[in-house]
């Protein structure tokens, strides 16, 4: 039996960054990892769709320069190329990964790893024990019991749809999340003739109505249809109801995008009675399931699908077990405060609550929206019919800042200052007074902020 401090189960965001954290701090680390270090974000997910979009943007930048003075001609893309550059971003990232690893000496296991017992994994006939554990397992592709889909080799999830050899003429996505709509802007680019089927009114449920309709209007190439449900997929026709009527939509590929399930299933949890329901393990805000030395983060917990929500679930367990695991001290989760972020055509981000999240906890909220058109770089760069908006939901009485949402570009860069605003419980007097550098496009935020009434003077 080979012994450690901490065990961690699951090479991804969240688990090799408490791995890192703890090996900086001295512990004896063991990370378990049955596929590459990274997990799905740096491997499947966030980094290789990433570097396919900034690929069809560029592309795109390329076909819209006319009207800035710029002459291209024989523009084009190298399928092939992008993936080549795809793949060799991810084994760059994979490899820097592995040297972090190195550099704090984190014991690297490669296998299926398996909890028999709370602080007691077998990986391929082989026992590690630890005081601590930490499960971050990740999650996988939602496939709903679709008639046709299931054995359908033309219903893809993301991961298959990243290694296409050939890129569709036509591609439907069925769901209008963030998968979805970062799918479509790729392929639109690119060409493909796309559609999204989205059972719910609207794209993009946790966005305001506002930055949700915009963003929609914008995806050029892509016909949305709202209010649609599946009933079933032949071949690669999906068939959908709307309204009482029945259409069928055809393309070459369908690319199921409904979401992600956390996995508890497959490495123990009910063997060692571990809390968990159908959203994920059971955990406190400092990451502790029901069992002593037992911990969760990253998409398992289900309390954030985001590579950054791991690092964050991540950093705050190991800050816990390097403090004994003691629940009266160290940093605790904020949840309102993880920022979402999107990197479509436009690309989109947000934090804190939504006007309706504030309303529903009985919050007097007021809000603001603005264009990005008061921004002297937004005009500069996009001109005046490019989508851009944000918005800023704050408590009408104390003026606290509540929530913000960005729409155009840049936003996944910028939002991390408006959740600092969050954090910092700054209001709307208070970012007011704040510089901002001119011309950017994050005064936008502070337009915004300006824009609601002057608080009364008594």
């Amino acid at each position: 039996m080979a012994d450690f401090d901490v065990i961690v189960l699951g090479g991804g965001p969240g688990g090799y960054l408490a791995a890192e954290r703890l090996g900086r701090a001295g512990k004896s680390v063991a990370l378990i990892e049955q596929a590459s270090l990274g997990g799905t974000c740096l491997n499947v997910g966030c980094i290789p769709t990433k570097a396919l979009l900034n690929c069809a943007k560029l592309l795109s930048h390329a076909q819209d320069s006319a009207q800035f003075g710029i002459q291209v001609s024989q523009v084009g893309y190298d399928w092939g190329a992008m993936q080549a550059w795809k793949a060799k971003t991810v084994k760059t990232l994979v490899a820097g990964v592995t040297q972090l690893m190195r550099r704090h000496r984190v014991q690297v296991v490669t296998g299926h790893g398996r909890m028999v017992a709370p602080g007691v994994v077998e990986v391929d006939s082989v026992t590690y024990s630890a005081r601590d554990v930490i499960i971050a397992t990740g999650s996988a592709p939602v496939r709903p019991p679709i008639p046709g889909a299931a054995n359908n080799p033309l219903v893809v999830d993301s991961t298959a749809l990243l290694n296409i050899t050939e890129v569709p003429e036509r591609l439907t996505i069925v769901g209008g999340g963030v998968i979805g709509i970062e799918f479509a802007s790729l392929f639109s680019r690119l060409g493909t003739t796309v559609t999204i089927v989205e059972m719910l009114d609207e794209i993009l449920a946790f966005a305001e109505p506002e930055v949700a309709s915009r963003l929609r209007a914008s995806l050029k190439g892509v016909t949305v249809k709202l209010g649609a449900r599946v009933t079933a997929i032949e071949e690669a026709t999906v068939v959908i109801e709307m309204g009482g009527t029945i259409e069928r939509v055809e393309a070459d590929l369908v690319l199921m995008a409904i979401g992600r399930r956390p996995l508890v299933d497959g490495w123990g949890a009910d063997e060692i009675d571990l809390a968990y329901t159908s959203a994920g393990v059971t955990v406190d805000d400092q990451m502790r399931t029901n069992l002593a030395g037992v911990w969760a983060v990253g998409d398992v917990t289900g309390r954030s699908l985001l590579a950054h929500g791991a690092y964050r679930m991540g950093e705050v367990a190991a800050s816990a077990i390097l403090d004994g695991g003691s629940a009266s001290r160290g940093p605790v989760m904020r949840w309102d405060t993880i920022p979402w972020a999107l990197y479509g055509a436009p690309e989109a981000a947000g934090v804190g609550l939504t006007q309706a999240e504030g309303e529903a906890r009985g919050l007097a909220v007021q809000t603001v929206t603005v264009p990005l058109a008061v921004s002297g770089r937004f005009v500069a760069e996009e001109g005046l019919s490019r989508a851009g908006v944000v918005k800023v939901v704050a408590d009408r009485d104390s003026r606290l800042i509540l929530g913000v949402q960005l729409l155009g570009p840049y936003a996944p860069e910028m939002i991390w200052g408006a959740a600092a605003v969050l954090e910092m419980e700054l209001t709307i007097d208070e970012v007011r007074q704040l510089v901002f550098p001119h011309p950017t496009i994050s005064e936008g935020i502070r337009e915004a902020c300006w824009a609601f009434p002057d608080q009364e003077r008594v």
